[in-house]
């Protein structure tokens, strides 16, 4: 694998530094910079606009123990029954326990959560066994938190949030640390270097690895992409959660519908108008990986639906204006006609592999939401429990940071260049050009078909061997869209070996010629670094 995506020389490249660098500005990278800006001066870079994040499009809310009859006993014991045996109870508990103090003092940033007679309104989602469901203008709640996060962000001094800065890789002194990344400035194409005591990453999923998501098209799987290649290790990659219930009407994108929609009561049908949940434990509200491939086997005899109708119009408009506003834009009216729905790729429970500080396996390189992973979502991840991750774990980043950052900022010529250092100090060509859509489309449509909803050993092994074959090419590098899907490329290969090596069937993965979960030989963490992918495994401990 290469080091570097581009040919960079050190001379003549801008460069800035602080004292903890962010990537990212969803709900991961906002919360810790402005927590850590009590104390330091932080850079946040985000690859096009603050509030684009998949933070923003999150629906359905953030799950908390907030409410008189719930309790984080019982958040726990929820999260470890969706997680299908390979949550780490140890960091499951931190997620639970530290939850409530911190949705509190996101509270206390500005988001402006839901109210029924003055208190806090609670719904509930599939797998959870209380209404702990913390929502926002009914369906908007990302929208609400990533507002009153980037309005405490730009209010903020000790803060300056960069736009339009495409990281291409992390750059390390010559002890092997990590001391910031290099950048790419969307504006004017020139490369940048940034440099901090500390490297937060926050950059989010990878959906746009698959041809259907429900992610923003921002969602490329940079941050896993730049760790691998600098030498971190990835975890449980092979683990990723589709979502049940995407819109699915032609030439419109996978909207997502949110779990709450069935949480308040809505039914799944098939074609005939049956609803085919019905045999199944928890039927509508059973962990998504249960109902994705229901719907999935369903699909091949014919359409299947999501009818609003028995949540009731009233309640409909309340809690799903902006779910209601997108279908009747597309032509349905959920109020009156069940809604065309189908399985999308949505959340990676892997990633980076972290501790429950966020700390990765390379010095001053920290990780945390969806681009990270500790072990808290286990096989599949608790509906509503992502935001919280990003919460709680980004406060544990900043208390660590805190205890460890070093006294001095690392400068330039400490940094440890290519080799022969020759290179451009800009993009060859326009930086907002398309790359190679044609390469984008084969690794969508293979990952689709071959390491999708339901997987085997033959379609693994021939993705496996195509993505290499197209990762040996000699890819041009001459836009952001050309990085975008490069980093596509490795993270789908890390995916498809680690599905091919992990011989069961456990949440997320799915495998029809080892449909069976085995926990004798696989109750256990993958993890892969930049060596050939070679996938490793690790006890789930209970320690860090």
């Amino acid at each position: 694998m290469r080091r570097y995506l581009y040919s960079w020389s050190k001379s003549g490249i801008k460069v800035f530094d602080s004292d903890v660098l962010i990537l990212g500005s969803g709900i991961a990278g906002l919360y810790t910079a402005i927590k850590a800006s009590e104390q330091f001066q932080i850079t946040v870079l985000t690859k096009k606009t603050l509030e684009e994040s998949n933070t923003g499009h999150a629906q359905g809310g953030i799950a908390v123990a907030l409410d008189e009859e719930d309790s984080p006993t019982l958040h726990f014991e929820d999260t470890l029954k969706a997680g299908a045996g390979l949550c780490d109870p140890f960091v499951v508990r931190i997620l639970v326990e530290e939850g409530p103090t911190c949705v509190e003092e996101l509270m206390d940033m500005g988001a402006q959560f839901d109210r029924q007679n003055g208190a806090l309104a609670f719904t509930r989602e599939a797998a959870h066994s209380q209404r702990r469901i913390l929502h926002a203008q009914g369906d908007a709640t990302g929208w609400e938190i990533e507002r009153a996060l980037v309005a405490k962000v730009k209010e903020n001094p000790m803060v300056n949030a960069l736009e339009g800065r495409f990281v291409v890789d992390l750059l390390e002194n010559h002890a092997g640390e990590i001391v910031g990344a290099l950048v790419v400035n969307e504006e004017t194409g020139e490369l940048e270097g940034h440099l901090a005591k500390a490297v937060v990453l926050s950059t989010g999923g990878l959906g746009q690895v698959y041809r259907f998501t429900t992610n923003p098209s921002v969602a490329t799987g940079d941050g896993m992409a730049i760790a691998i290649r600098a030498g971190a290790d990835l975890m449980d990659m092979e683990f990723v959660q589709f979502h049940p219930t995407a819109l699915l009407i032609p030439k419109a994108p996978r909207f997502l519908i949110s779990e709450a929609v069935r949480g308040e009561g809505a039914h799944l049908i098939n074609a005939l108008g049956v609803r085919f949940m019905e045999n199944v434990p928890g039927k509508e509200l059973a962990p998504r990986d249960i109902v994705a491939r229901a719907i999935w086997q369903e699909m091949n005899q014919g359409s299947v639906f999501l009818d609003f109708r028995p949540i009731g119009k009233e309640r409909i408009l309340e809690r799903f204006p902006t779910i209601y506003q997108t279908c009747l834009n597309y032509g349905i009216d959920v109020l009156t006609t069940p809604l065309p729905i189908a399985p999308a790729a949505h959340y990676m429970m892997g990633g980076i592999a972290t501790n429950s500080f966020g700390e990765t396996s390379l010095p001053h390189l920290y990780a945390a939401g969806e681009c990270a992973c500790n072990g808290v979502h286990g096989a599949n991840r608790l509906a509503s429990n992502s935001l919280l991750d990003g919460l709680v774990f980004g406060a544990r980043i900043v208390e660590e940071i805190r205890n460890k950052l070093k006294a001095k900022r690392p400068t330039w010529e400490e940094v440890l260049g290519p080799e022969g250092n020759l290179g451009s100090t800009r993009i060859n060509g326009s930086v907002k050009q398309l790359g190679d859509r044609g390469l984008r489309n084969r690794i969508q449509d293979l990952m689709w078909s071959r390491v999708g909803i339901l997987r085997d050993e033959a379609g693994l092994e021939k993705a496996t061997e195509l993505l290499k074959a197209w990762g040996r090419d000699d890819l041009s590098m001459h836009s952001v869209d050309d990085f975008e899907t490069a980093n596509l490329l490795t993270v789908g290969e890390v995916i498809a070996k680690a599905a091919l090596e992990r011989k069961e069937s456990r949440g997320g993965h799915f495998r029809s010629d080892y449909p069976s979960r085995l926990d004798e030989p696989w109750q256990k963490h993958s993890l892969q670094n930049k060596e050939g992918y070679h996938v490793r495994y690790v006890p789930v401990s209970g320690t860090d």
